[in-house]
């Protein structure tokens, strides 16, 4: 379960470059036009500031690269980062919608295998148990 769940962290974090490069217009993706607008077409935050958020889009790709790596590693850290990561990444694939809901459903499937694999002992014990 570890590999399949590391697996999915980095598909997921590979899956986060597009925004990068779409907002830093090193090249044009099919499907993935460049505009400099969040939420669709609600905030409108120009060159300067899409750029930004492409830079969010790649240190989340890194971070998720990462963490992946840490779930083979079978480090303990990982396990209270990877929430911190997926309440980020859910705020950018909200920001990118609607290009980037496909990212909303794999957050959610991420969080639910977290808490499923923690709930079962595959990850070890939860952090935040009490007990």
């Amino acid at each position: 379960m570890r590999w399949v769940f590391a697996f999915l962290l980095l598909a997921h974090g590979v899956a986060h470059l597009p925004g990068f490069i779409v907002a830093w217009r090193l090249r044009d993706l099919q499907g993935l036009p460049y505009r400099t607008t969040l939420f669709g077409t609600s905030v409108d935050v120009g060159a300067a500031g899409i750029r930004v958020v492409g830079v969010a889009w790649l240190l989340i790709a890194l971070a998720l690269a990462s963490l992946a790596v840490a779930v083979t590693a079978r480090g303990d850290q990982w396990r209270e980062v990877l929430p911190v990561v997926l309440v980020m990444s859910t705020l950018l694939c909200a920001m990118g919608w609607p290009e980037a809901r496909i990212g909303l459903v794999a957050n959610a499937v991420i969080a639910v295998l977290l808490l499923a694999g923690l709930r079962a002992g595959v990850f070890g014990p939860s952090p935040w148990s009490t007990g």
